[in-house]
C-alpha cells in the first residue's frame, strides 16, 4: 500500500516516523495528517530504499501541520548544462535549504541526468514527465500508450513526485484567449497544443485513472500542475485559472479514490491583495490537499530580481495556507539558473518559509531567531555565525573589515556609536543605582 493508504489503515511506517522525528511532532499527528490527505510523503519505494547502491530517501512531510518546505527547480535546457552541472546544482540546492528538488530537463540525456539526480539525492525529486515524451518528436505525435509508457519508466527509475498537467481541459483553451500573455506552462501549452491538433480531450485527464495506478504501484505523489497558471498580473485570478482549479478539485478526489498522495499546484504571477483569496480558494475546492505555489510574483517590472519578487508573494502565500514553496531565482524570464542562482533562490525562500512560520507561531520556529538575538546581545561572533543559516556569508561580509574576532561593535557605527554596546552599558548603570538605592 501507499503511504496515504496506510495511514488511513493506521498503520505507523517508518516514513512517518522520520518525518515526526524531523518535525518534533507526534507520529500519530502525522499519519492523522496523512491519512487526511492535508500531509504528503513523497518517497517513491524506489528512491526509500536507496535501490541500485543511490542514496536513500530521507522523508519530507509536507502539509500545513508541519513546517513550511521549499522546492528548487533544476534541469538542463537544449541550450546549456550537462548531467554533472545539473548535480552540482542539485548539491547547491540542498546545502542552502531545498527540501525537494525538480528535474525540468528539457535537454540533453534526460534519462541518464534523471537517473544520476536521483542516485544522488537524499530529498524528493519531481519531474513534469511530458518534458521526456517530446524529446525525440513533435508532441503531435505523441500517443497515449507513450504517454503511459514514459510515466511508468520514469515512476519505476525513482521519482517520488509528477507535475501532471491533467486539469486543462478543451473547454478551458477558448478562456485562455483573453489573456494578454496566454498560456506560460510549458506543460499546459504542450498539452493545449495536443488537444488542438487532435480535436481531443487532453489526454492525461482521460488516462487519469491508468496514471493513478502507476502511481499507487510505485507510491509517486501527484503533483497536479497549473497549466493554466497567470504568467502577469493582468492575468491573475482569471476565469481561466479557477476554471482548472475547479478540475483539479475533482482529480484530488479521484487521485485518493485511488490511494495515491496529491498535493495541487498554483500561481504564478499574483498582486499581492490577492493572494489570500487563491490560497484560501484552493483549500477549499481542493479539500486541503496540500498546496505547492510558485511564488506568487507579486511585480512583473524587476526582471533580474524575481527571486525577491517572488519571496515577498511566497511568506504571504504560507502565511495564508500553502505548504510548499517552489523557488524563483534571478534569472526568471532570462535564462536557466547557474549553481549561484540556486543558491539565491533558495536562501530568498528559506527566508519566506521561516518567516510565515514565524508568523503562523509554528512551535519552535523562532528558538534560532532568539538564540542569534542572544549571540547579537553578547557580540558573540562565533555564535552568531554558527545560528545564520548561511554563516559563510555572514563571517564574509563581517571579516571584510578586519575587525577583531571579539570586538564589541560592528563596522556600521563603529565602538563609540554602537547602540547595542551603549545600551549594554546602560543596563549595568541602572542596575547598579538600583541596588545602590533601591
Amino acid at each position: 500500500m501507499t503511504q496515504y493508504e496506510q495511514a488511513r489503515n493506521g498503520t505507523v511506517t517508518d516514513a512517518m516516523r522520520r518525518v515526526a522525528e524531523r518535525e518534533n511532532m507526534p507520529v500519530e499527528r502525522i499519519r492523522e495528517e496523512l491519512a487526511s490527505g492535508r500531509l504528503v510523503i513523497p518517497a517513491n519505494r524506489r528512491h526509500l530504499a536507496g535501490a541500485d547502491g543511490g542514496a536513500r530517501l530521507d522523508p519530507v512531510g509536507i502539509g500545513r501541520a508541519v513546517s513550511t518546505k521549499i522546492n528548487a527547480n533544476i534541469g538542463a535546457s537544449p541550450v546549456t548544462s550537462c548531467k554533472e552541472q545539473e548535480r552540482l546544482k542539485l548539491d547547491f540546492a540542498v546545502r542552502y535549504g531545498a527540501d525537494a528538488v525538480m528535474d525540468l530537463s528539457t535537454g540533453g540525456d534526460l534519462d541518464e541526468t534523471r537517473r544520476h539526480l536521483i542516485a544522488s539525492a537524499t530529498v524528493p525529486i519531481g519531474t513534469v514527465p511530458v518534458y521526456a515524451m517530446i524529446v525525440d518528436r513533435p508532441v503531435e505525435e505523441l500517443t497515449c500508450e507513450q504517454m503511459l509508457a514514459t510515466i511508468a519508466k520514469q515512476a519505476a527509475q525513482g521519482v517520488d513526485f509528477f507535475t501532471i498537467h491533467a486539469g486543462v481541459l478543451r473547454r478551458h483553451l477558448p478562456l485562455v484567449t483573453k489573456r494578454k500573455l496566454g498560456m506560460v506552462s510549458r506543460g499546459g501549452a504542450l498539452l493545449a497544443k495536443w488537444m488542438t491538433y487532435h480535436n481531443r480531450e487532453n489526454p492525461l485527464y482521460d488516462m487519469f485513472d491508468e496514471i493513478s495506478a502507476i502511481c499507487r504501484e510505485h507510491d509517486v505523489t501527484y503533483s497536479l500542475g497549473d497549466g493554466l497558471r497567470p504568467g502577469c498580473l493582468a492575468d491573475a485570478s482569471d476565469d481561466a485559472q479557477f476554471a482548472e482549479l475547479e478540475t483539479m478539485g475533482e482529480l484530488v478526489a479521484r487521485a485518493r479514490d485511488a490511494g495515491v498522495q496529491v498535493m495541487v499546484e498554483g500561481p504564478g504571477h499574483v498582486p499581492f491583495d490577492q493572494i489570500e483569496m487563491n490560497v484560501t480558494r484552493q483549500r477549499e475546492l481542493c479539500d486541503g490537499a496540500p498546496f505547492y505555489v510558485l511564488g506568487p510574483i507579486v511585480t512583473d517590472c524587476f526582471p533580474g530580481y524575481d527571486h525577491i519578487t517572488s519571496a515577498i508573494g511566497a511568506t504571504a502565500a504560507a502565511y495564508h495556507g500553502a505548504s510548499f514553496l517552489c523557488y524563483v531565482t534571478p534569472t526568471e524570464h532570462l535564462s536557466l539558473p547557474r549553481p549561484e542562482d540556486v543558491r539565491a533562490g533558495c536562501v530568498a525562500y528559506k527566508i519566506a518559509a521561516h518567516a510565515a512560520d514565524v508568523a503562523r507561531g509554528l512551535p519552535g520556529a523562532r528558538d534560532r531567531d532568539d538564540a542569534i538575538s542572544d549571540a547579537r546581545a553578547n557580540f558573540d561572533w562565533a555564535a552568531q555565525f554558527a545560528l545564520a543559516f548561511d554563516g559563510d556569508r555572514a563571517r564574509e561580509i563581517r571579516d571584510a573589515d578586519d575587525l577583531d574576532a571579539d570586538s564589541d561593535y560592528c563596522a556600521m557605527c563603529g565602538r563609540e556609536w554602537c547602540a547595542v554596546r551603549i545600551s549594554r552599558d546602560v543596563a549595568r548603570q541602572t542596575d547598579a543605582a538600583r541596588r545602590v538605592d533601591p
